[in-house]
């Protein structure tokens, strides 16, 4: 026994050993040798094509290297092709230390092949339709050195556009590239049919509590209309967006199409129709602040949807209702009615005020999201020497978009508002006034670390009773998302006891430069510039500041330092806040 175990110690010992040699020799066979591709005349585009098809050559000593000229010398050839020089001369040798060699290609271009005609026809139904505006031009023109790369993506293109626009029988009848060497020339010759045009089939549903008419009307498309793909992965995106189903998928197989109509099956799963949301924050504005939601997202066949929300924090406490019905079309145009109780205690002003209403929500083809509204509310307030009970009936108009690259933290960007409303003293309301404000960001990044932001506010009230408008149609700035080095709300107008009381306009500005030192960490620099005034011809504040922006996976959170320069005596500030910057 103990002889055995012996030799079986002793094999084991053997078999390490060999597996070892074999692995230390695979990794000397498996050595990456270095390559050096020189063309001449220079053309960086042939040079990097060449390393392109050459590839990481795996050589542990010359000698290897060696036995592999021949096939990169073609692979040299064929890459210089590619690219229109068939008159290449290529020179290979091997350089570098015996165990660690370097593979050497000079390469003389010659001259380029180039296009000496091209003629691309488009025939049957799509011939000279949008769908085949192709732009032969600005890939293969008469005169241009010939490019293969070029002649696919011609190809694919025509391919492509067949499948999204539902010409399913299309098929080429002539697709020729006639290369001539000795001459330096070359022919483009393609003839493509596209066949007729496929249309949409009825589209069928999988079982779900939905009524047949609001799915209809999520539909972007009518049976019968012209394929096409890019409104079939809409009909899947605008299901999702839709808030009422948790899975989506949409298909219209051609091959299933009943005389050139493709039916389209749409599998939905509905989502769990009650949801519950806790969230919270903080800033130097309001302090900390908590956040509940319930949301039951689908009451009944129609797609009706109600909601509450809940918001505390010390100055501030509000609570919230809504009950929201689709209109024509359910993804971008709603109806909603809404109940509302506010509280809030800043400084000098002290509100109380309760509204209820409604409002029409629509997202415009122009990217615009309007919404059009009518409440009535009645606020109890008092600031400085002012306080009172206001009731107001109001429409109201609220325009606003937001365009941006980049998810959560854009690269760029850029978002506008306007809200109008009103009052007319005798209907409903106590007092006469017309409210404007306008906003305007923007953001842009250069050299991928160099960050610029703008932002612009304005605004005014129009009444012949500025003492019966309530706080919350007045104008007050300062706070880290406007004048910086200065407490939230602080700027405004004051009374004979120095509190301030709100203003008729509102000016705001702020310019800022972030540099991201660390992936997803910036310093920033500002200034801001503005106030809240009674006349136009007031002064303005103006403060400056530096900070550090933290693009955290929950959002952009921001920590500044800031002092005002128009009232030094304040002192310095400190801001921290999170939320999105446009």
């Amino acid at each position: 026994m103990l002889a055995f175990g012996l030799r079986k110690l002793a094999g084991m010992e053997l078999m390490r050993r060999a597996f070892s040699l074999l692995s230390l020799v695979f990794a000397v066979s498996a050595a990456q040798a270095g390559v050096k591709v020189t063309v001449e005349p220079a053309k960086r585009a042939l040079r990097e094509n060449i390393e392109a098809y050459i590839g990481p050559v795996e050589a542990g000593s010359h000698a290897e290297m060696a036995r592999q000229l021949r096939y990169l010398d073609q692979q040299a050839t064929l890459a210089a092709q590619a690219l229109g020089y068939y008159q290449t001369r290529n020179e290979l040798t091997i350089s570098g230390p015996e165990d660690d060699p370097v593979l050497n290609v000079r390469v003389e271009s010659g001259e380029p092949v180039r296009l000496d005609r091209v003629d691309v026809q488009v025939l049957g139904a799509g011939a000279s339709t949008p769908a085949f505006a192709l732009g032969v031009s600005d890939l293969l023109r008469e005169g241009q050195v010939l490019n293969h790369g070029q002649y696919e993506t011609l190809k694919t293109r025509i391919s492509n556009r067949a499948l999204r626009y539902g010409y399913f029988k299309g098929q080429y009848l002539k697709r020729e590239l006639r290369v001539d060497p000795e001459q330096g020339k070359a022919d483009v010759d393609i003839r493509y049919d596209t066949g007729p045009r496929y249309r949409f089939g009825p589209v069928h549903f999988s079982e779900t509590q939905f009524s047949d008419d609001l799915l209809a009307r999520m539909v972007p498309f009518e049976a019968g209309a012209p394929y096409d793909a890019d409104l079939v992965g809409k009909l899947n995106q605008d299901l999702l967006s839709s808030g009422y189903f948790s899975g989506v998928l949409v298909t219209a197989p051609a091959d299933q199409a009943v005389g050139e109509q493709v039916p389209v099956e749409v599998e939905i799963t509905e989502r769990d129709p009650n949801s519950l949301g806790f969230g919270g924050g903080y800033s130097t504005d309001v302090g900390a602040r908590a956040r509940m939601t319930w949301d039951q997202h689908w009451i009944n066949p129609q797609g009706h949807s109600r909601g509450a929300s809940m918001e505390l924090s010390l100055p501030r406490q509000e609570l919230s209702a809504f009950y929201q019905v689709p209109l024509d079309d359910p993804i971008t145009h709603h109806l909603r009615y809404f109940v509302g109780w506010q509280k809030e205690d800043i400084d000098d002003v002290q509100t109380h005020s309760f509204a209820l209403g409604a409002e029409v929500n629509k997202r415009l083809e122009s990217g615009w999201q309007r919404s059009v509204g009518l409440r009535l509310q009645q606020e109890v307030f008092s600031l400085g020497d002012d306080s009172g009970t206001a009731t107001m009936l109001i429409p109201s108009l609220v325009l606003q978009r937001t365009h941006s690259t980049g998810g959560m933290d854009p690269q760029s960007g850029y978002s506008m508002l306007l809200d109008v409303q009103g009052a007319k003293e005798g209907a409903l309301s106590t007092v006469d006034f017309a409210r404007v404000m306008g906003q305007l960001k923007g953001l842009h990044t250069v050299f991928e670390r160099h960050r610029f932001l703008g932002r612009v506010a304005l605004g005014a009230v129009a009444t012949n009773d500025f003492a019966s408008i309530p706080p919350s149609l007045r104008f007050f700035t300062g706070g880290d998302q406007s004048i910086r080095g200065y407490d939230y709300q602080s700027l405004s107008p004051v009374d004979s006891t120095g509190e301030t009381i709100g203003a008729r306009y509102l000016m705001a500005s702020s310019a800022e430069y972030q540099y991201e030192f660390i992936h997803n960490w910036r310093a920033a620099t500002f200034v801001d510039h503005g106030n809240a005034v009674d006349s136009l011809t007031d002064p303005l504040k103006t403060s400056v500041g530096v900070g550090i922006r933290w693009a955290s996976p929950i959002g952009p959170i921001r920590f500044d330092l800031a002092r005002s320069l128009s009232d030094p005596d304040v002192g310095f500030k400190i801001h921290f806040s999170m939320g999105p910057e446009l």
